[in-house]
């Protein structure tokens, strides 16, 4: 087996749209996954599966709802299981996910638009 760089900024540039997550590494049963956000994602949670979301270019927040967690590059919030959420940015920003691989992204909330299709790699 090979273990190679993976280079973030090139994988990001492979793909356009938006609230689609791409699988970028896999390890224990987890995705790392790399998604382009633009508005607002629709609410959901995840009842048995954390979430972590980390910015790497633009700014991104996660909004619940009794609060909101404003991120910038470089910045992480872990989404704890079961907890109703939205994601959003005003502008593109670019995310990394990691959650366990069978984790659907719009989680407890009905198919929808949004439903991206599982195990598209980038």
């Amino acid at each position: 087996m090979t273990v190679e760089a993976i280079d973030l900024a090139e994988k990001f540039a492979l793909f356009d749209e938006h609230w689609r997550p791409k699988i970028a590494a896999q390890l224990n049963g987890q995705d790392v996954r790399l998604v382009k956000t633009k508005g607002v994602f629709p609410w959901h949670s995840h009842a048995n599966a954390e979430e972590m979301f980390l910015v790497f270019a633009g700014r991104f927040r996660v909004e619940f709802r009794d609060r909101i967690v404003e991120l910038g590059p470089g910045q992480m919030v872990v989404v704890p299981r079961g907890v109703e959420h939205r994601t959003a940015s005003d502008e593109e920003a670019q995310v990394l996910i990691f959650e366990p691989s069978e984790v659907v992204n719009t989680g407890d909330a009905m198919t929808s638009e949004y439903t991206a299709p599982a195990g598209v790699r980038v």
